[in-house]
């Protein structure tokens, strides 16, 4: 007996669209003393803490969009040192999946002020590199800065891990 709804059940045009978005953003840091602390923003609404990233707008590089939403995100200006990596993972909203891709540089300050952040988070902050470890929400975040410490240290990057949602503290 088949179930009531089976993948032969699907028709042609009744398929799910699938679209492929791609954002861009990055790991800024700086160094105090031996320490390297990097910059997490969180969001009140979401409860969630994370990096600064966002959507190209036409026409725009991934560098270009990594550089402008880390400016609105936290207010700093910054350049890019190095390409970090990418995350990919799928979500659903409106009837359509996503399978998203977002490119993380690492980026170094050149000036600006943190309390000069767009109202997208309610706190941008610097961490240590072990505080940011421990509060950044999903794993594949995490393992972004990760991979941006062993760039700083010389070290070979690892491959990102897929994107899942930590389990709270």
């Amino acid at each position: 007996m088949r179930p009531a709804w089976s993948v032969d059940s699907i028709q042609p045009d009744k398929r799910v669209p699938i679209e492929h978005p791609v954002s861009a953003g990055g790991v800024v840091y700086r160094r105090q003393g031996d320490d390297i602390q990097v910059v997490i923003c969180w969001n009140r609404q979401r409860d969630t803490w994370g990096l600064p990233k966002g959507t190209p707008n036409p026409g725009e590089s991934l560098e270009e969009c990594a550089l402008r939403e880390v400016r609105e995100e936290t207010g700093l200006e910054t350049k890019i040192a190095d390409k970090v990596g990418s995350i990919r993972y799928w979500f659903a909203a409106g009837g359509v999946r996503y399978h998203k891709t977002v490119h993380h540089f690492l980026m170094e300050p050149l000036g600006g002020s943190l309390d000069q952040h767009d109202p997208e988070f309610d706190v941008v902050k610097w961490a240590t590199v072990e505080d940011a470890l421990r509060t950044l929400t999903y794993r594949s975040e995490v393992d972004m800065v990760a991979q941006a410490i062993r760039i700083l240290r010389g070290e070979a990057p690892q491959e990102a891990a897929p994107a899942k949602r930590r389990g709270r503290r």
